[in-house]
């Protein structure tokens, strides 16, 4: 990549202002850091205590067939691609992405396996809520899609007033670095309905709670299409009865930047910040956030998507794994 200069963290929101003690602080917001001249950022380089960290990335990639002109897949996917390979995800939730576009994804990863379904006939016809993993880390140990309905076996089915087909992908990983076993889920919710958005939340919440391994902890990623006071985003976070397997969610980027304001990050292929945060990464409490952000990369007024992806740095404690 090439020896550059990093400017203002204009490129990343939340960037951590502290020193995380990680031999010369090799995790997000302090290695990667920001826009390198050029439109790069700042490569995490990889090391034995790097190693012990999850990397996780949400990411609407924004479906590769949309008549968005200028801003079109063929010409954003190059810089689509160097966001995802500098972050270098652990684990990867990419919303939107049709089957083409994961394939695409896939060949300049080809260290990462993916599970998910086609939302239209659980097969591949249709967007995903797909899950990248770096298989040389995580061993795939289950995995499966349900879908946002009264149905939820069903592919294709829809409830809850919602005109679109919604999905989640779920998978079970153990890891091969630390032997902690965890489930991360990926998602994408409906831009138009708020009963759609709160009966997702709570069939998300339940279908969490039902884990045939209720003590694993626990990664919720996705575009929810809902605010940080939304309703629906709210039962995400709130606590709940103490129903075995059910365990409170928290906000990774909150968790590091809680007075951190304009985080909009649905930015039209405009950089607009001004909108709700609808994109985030969502944790059980085992999880230790060392850090979190909101990546603003643009090149020559392009963007890689209309989302901003964003980003968080766990660690799970010994005691967990």
């Amino acid at each position: 990549m090439g020896n550059h200069s990093i400017p203002s963290s204009r490129a990343i929101v939340g960037r951590s202002q502290r020193r995380l003690a990680l031999a010369g602080a090799l995790v997000a917001g302090a290695a990667y850091t920001a826009a390198c001249t050029g439109g790069h950022l700042a490569a995490m380089p990889d090391t034995s205590l790097a190693a012990e960290v999850v990397r996780a990335m949400s990411f609407n990639v924004r479906y590769g067939t949309a008549p968005d002109g200028e801003h079109a897949w063929p010409l954003r996917r190059e810089l689509t691609f160097r966001v995802i390979r500098e972050f270098a995800p652990t684990v990867l939730g990419v919303q939107e992405a049709l089957r083409f576009q994961l394939d695409e994804t896939g060949s300049v990863l080809p260290d990462h396996g993916m599970v998910g379904v086609g939302r239209e006939d659980g097969v591949e016809r249709g967007e995903y809520s797909a899950i990248f993993y770096d298989r040389r880390r995580l061993e795939l140990l289950e995995h499966d899609t349900f879908w946002l309905s009264d149905m939820p076996a069903v592919p294709g089915s829809m409830s809850w007033g919602n005109r679109i087909t919604r999905i989640a992908t779920w998978a079970r990983f153990r890891d091969r670095a630390t032997h902690a076993t965890f489930y991360v889920f990926n998602t994408h919710w409906d831009h138009e309905s708020q009963p759609s958005r709160e009966r997702s939340a709570a069939l998300i919440i339940e279908r969490i709670g039902a884990r045939a391994h209720p003590d694993d902890p626990v990664l919720l990623m996705g575009d929810f299409n809902a605010g940080e006071d939304n309703a629906a985003f709210q039962a995400l976070l709130a606590p709940r009865a103490a129903v075995p397997g059910n365990v409170p969610l928290y906000d990774t980027f909150r968790a590091v930047h809680p007075a951190a304001r304009e985080t909009g990050t649905l930015n039209a292929f405009r950089g607009d910040r001004s909108g709700p945060k609808i994109d985030a990464i969502l944790a059980s409490p085992e999880w230790q956030t060392l850090d979190a952000a909101i990546v603003l990369l643009e090149e020559n007024g392009r963007y890689p998507s209309d989302h901003f992806p964003v980003i968080a740095v766990l660690r799970l404690p010994a005691s967990n794994r």
